[in-house]
């Protein structure tokens, strides 16, 4: 497709010349118009010259009259027979110089008739003389007077075309003088136009010069960039011209294959010769699919350098049609030895991971069976020992049996949350729209003992349906509500308020990188012992306690379980207390609106 700037200066080039071409018609009419003018002034004087002559040989012919009417000489009868002759050629060129002359051609007529009746009294004049030589008769003397004023007629009749060819003349002198001052004005006119496209097309071309001086600049500032990207990213480019069935290489191509930039010729036959043995026919394959169906999907291969050192190469390709119809195949090949060790790497972890989650698995196994097993016997020996042998053991044997059922209840708390750690850990995370209200009821209803000991209130705003792991939510809901029961004042019935509003992430500075516009904004206040702020933080850490065992039960689980649930919903939770006022506890779970 042609660019602007060569459409621009086709179009400059075909006004220029269509501006040279309408000059160069409107100065060939002008000088034909100035030729014509020209000739009409020619043919004026040469008109005016013939009256001239024509008048002037009358008089000839008049003097050789009266000489042979004097002398009855008849030798001056040749100047008369001379000038006769004189003045039918001057009639001749008269008709020939006025034929398109409409009011000369008129006066002509006239002209020629008053001659012709002038030469008939010449003619009338010698037959009387020829009677009478030496008399002038009264009829001769007529005749002599007749012609006198046939010559004042012929003398009228040449003045009036001479007056009328003087104004014809002056007419076309004016015309003349006019068109010859036009003249240099068209020929400035064509200088000063033809200046203008010759100005006009410099600055284009040196705007066009300089553009691409610039574009020069810039492509070889490109090309060696794009160099140099090859050598840091350890990719290279080809090109396959499908019509000449030729291949140009990058100088990084040859790098990957371990040789030194344009070392061979950018041939297949040459670049197989790296290809590992292995590879070779696949690759082929992929070639020959490439040259028929003119498309080269991602392709896989090694190759071997002369050290001996193997690297994974990719290559693929994209067909290029350019504005003439060529197609040309545009190629990338990259080193991808680093990703496949990294996939191998990452294989081997998944391979670890898979043994470490079959790991868990067991000792979820052992939890759940192997290690309460002995719990509950231990515990079942004790309440037997406690119940049947009570009045034979010591007060500081019965001290022992209640610490070790206070250690064993502990033990027995630990493994089931630890259990309930795991299986947020590894549960299938399937999301399901639930009512929200729904699973807050059943942590309730879970609650129920603790929330009647307590004679807890529990305030809560209506929730929406929200797409969530149902019984990882009304897990934290349980914990969430429980570590509020659990550190409530002494002798204060502890008030829980549960509200909850919709959000927008920009405004909330915890949030507002968040790939979600908005968020569920869930809180959860109480008006408990609360916590000093600098432990926000810590209190979601595994096993972390604020509190000695003594004072407050708990395994320091809980908190770590209800982050872990949010985490599995994209949201986060955050804490915030004083000490005596009570804790707050808000969760961020993001939606699509």
């Amino acid at each position: 497709m042609p660019t602007p700037s060569s459409r621009y200066l086709r179009t400059a080039f075909v006004v220029g010349l269509f501006v040279i071409l309408c000059i160069g018609g409107f100065m060939y009419k002008h000088i034909s118009e100035l030729s014509e003018t020209s000739q009409e002034v020619e043919d004026n004087y040469e008109l005016r010259s013939e009256l001239e002559l024509l008048i002037s040989n009358l008089k000839d012919a008049e003097i050789g009259q009266r000489g042979y009417l004097l002398t009855s000489d008849s030798l001056f009868l040749n100047p008369y027979q001379e000038s006769l002759n004189k003045i039918q050629n001057n009639l001749i060129a008269l008709d020939t110089l006025i034929i398109s002359k409409g009011g000369q051609v008129e006066k002509l007529k006239m002209l020629k008739v008053d001659i012709a009746k002038r030469f008939e009294n010449f003619d009338k004049s010698f037959s009387l003389t020829n009677e009478d030589n030496n008399i002038l008769t009264q009829e001769l003397l007529f005749s002599l007077h007749e012609g006198e004023i046939r010559m004042d007629r012929i003398r009228e009749d040449i003045i009036e075309m001479l007056r009328l060819e003087q104004s014809l003349l002056t007419e076309h002198q004016k015309i003349n003088d006019k068109k010859i001052g036009l003249t240099p004005l068209f020929f400035y006119g064509l200088l000063i136009v033809t200046l203008v496209i010759l100005l006009l097309a410099y600055l284009k071309m040196t705007s066009d010069l300089k553009a691409l001086k610039e574009s020069n600049t810039e492509l070889d500032v490109f090309e060696k960039l794009t160099k140099q990207s090859e050598i840091v990213s350890d990719s290279s480019t080809w090109v396959w011209y499908i019509e000449e069935n030729e291949f140009e290489f990058s100088d990084n191509l040859y790098r990957l294959v371990g040789e030194k930039p344009q070392s061979f010729e950018p041939t297949l036959e040459n670049f197989y010769k790296y290809v590992h043995e292995e590879d070779l026919d696949n690759l082929g394959q992929q070639v020959n699919t490439m040259m028929r169906e003119e498309e080269l999907p991602f392709t896989n291969f090694r190759v071997v350098h002369k050290d001996g050192t193997i690297r994974h190469l990719k290559a693929f390709s994209k067909l290029v049609d350019d504005a003439q119809g060529v197609k040309t195949m545009l190629g990338v090949t990259v080193d991808a030895t680093n990703e496949v060790e990294n996939y191998r790497i990452i294989e081997q972890r998944n391979q670890e991971l898979e043994r470490t989650n079959k790991e868990l698995s067991a000792f979820n196994y052992v939890a759940s069976h192997d290690l309460q097993e002995p719990l509950r016997k231990i515990q079942t020996f004790l309440s037997r020992l406690e119940s049947k042998e009570k009045d034979h053991i010591s007060e500081s044997g019965k001290d022992y049996i209640q610490r070790m059922k206070s250690a064993s209840a502990r033990m027995r708390m630990l493994i089931e949350d630890l259990l309930q750690y795991s299986r947020t850990n590894t549960s299938e995370k399937e999301y399901i729209k639930t009512n929200m209200n729904m699973l807050l009821e059943d942590a309730q209803a879970e609650l129920f003992d603790s929330i009647e000991e307590k004679q807890a209130k529990i305030i809560c705003d209506e929730l929406p349906t929200m797409e969530v792991i149902s019984f990882q939510i009304q897990q934290l809901f349980i914990n969430l509500i429980s570590n509020s029961l659990k550190y409530s004042k002494q002798d204060v019935p502890p008030i829980i308020e549960i509200t909850h509003e919709e959000v927008r992430s920009k405004d909330i500075d915890q949030i507002n990188k968040s790939l979600y516009k908005f968020h569920h904004k869930i809180t959860f206040k109480d008006n408990g012992i609360g916590f000093e702020q600098v432990y926000a933080d810590k209190i979601f850490l595994l096993f972390n306690r604020l509190h000695g065992k003594s004072e407050y039960s708990g395994t320091g689980i809980g908190l770590a379980i209800c982050k872990k649930i949010v985490e599995n919903h994209k949201g986060i939770i955050i804490a915030d207390g004083k000490p005596n006022v009570g804790a707050t506890f808000t969760i961020y779970l993001p939606f699509l609106k």
